[in-house]
């Protein structure tokens, strides 16, 4: 698997190990394997794997490598991503995988068995659901989700999860800055506020990626997330106050 190799060296200064890659590898391997029975992932094509999933995932490492991240929680995580490749690189890392999906929890779990990883839970279960339990809300450093929905739904989803002092981490395209302004209400009502947007380039890949953080203030009030289905028919916004009666 030398072709990831280069790029993350490139884009993170990460030289991968041998081990690392080699699980990688046998990742790639049982996902093109378990995606022509269940359609896991519309990427088939394994330099795209590489680059659009391996890669994509571990640019997570642009910010998070500076803060503590010994508790992360991966939202949405489908097949994995991004959270089983930063728990490859970074095996003392806690991650969390969250999927309402019974197939894509099935796969997440045959990979952590496969490869033996320690450290990984895996729960089939929505995300307004999974941040009104105790053991879960507000426990970990970063709550993380790529290509979940829009920023002001995953603002509820992901910052009742994350511990003051905390992070969230958005993965987005090209719509991340204004999707970001419009996500300000949501932000603040739930304690967050947006550190910065940090653009990523990947290797033969034109279109536009960000990496939204939002830091954790202030704790979460109780009634977020609300119950299931709500958050995404009517995301936070600010309500317009209407014009003051007129004095004649």
């Amino acid at each position: 698997m030398i072709e990831l190799a280069q790029p993350t060296q490139s884009l993170l200064g990460i030289q991968l190990t041998n081990p690392q890659l080699s699980a990688l590898q046998q990742y790639e391997h049982e996902l093109l394997e378990w995606n022509s029975l269940y359609n896991l992932t519309a990427i088939s094509d394994p330099d795209k794997v590489r680059i659009k999933h391996f890669l994509d995932s571990l640019s997570c490492l642009l910010v998070m490598r500076e803060t503590t991240f010994k508790r992360v929680i991966d939202v949405g995580t489908g097949a994995g991503f991004p959270g089983l490749p930063l728990k490859i690189v970074c095996p003392t890392m806690q991650i969390t995988l969250v999927d309402s999906v019974g197939k894509k929890v099935d796969f997440c779990n045959h990979i952590v068995k496969t490869l033996g990883l320690e450290g990984v839970e895996v729960i089939q279960e929505r995300a307004e659901n999974i941040g009104k339990k105790s053991e879960y809300r507000e426990q970990y450093d970063w709550a993380i989700a790529r290509a979940v929905a829009t920023m002001s739904v995953l603002a509820e989803f992901l910052l009742p999860l994350v511990r003051v002092g905390g992070s969230m981490l958005a993965m987005k395209g090209e719509s991340a800055p204004a999707e970001t302004q419009a996500a300000e209400h949501a932000l603040r009502v739930l304690g967050g506020h947006l550190n910065r947007l940090v653009p990523v380039v990947l290797p033969g890949v034109v279109d536009e990626r960000y990496l939204v953080v939002v830091d954790k203030l202030a704790a979460s009030p109780q009634k977020y997330p609300r119950r299931a289905g709500v958050p995404v028919k009517k995301p936070l916004k600010h309500q317009q106050q209407p014009n003051p009666p007129q004095i004649n």
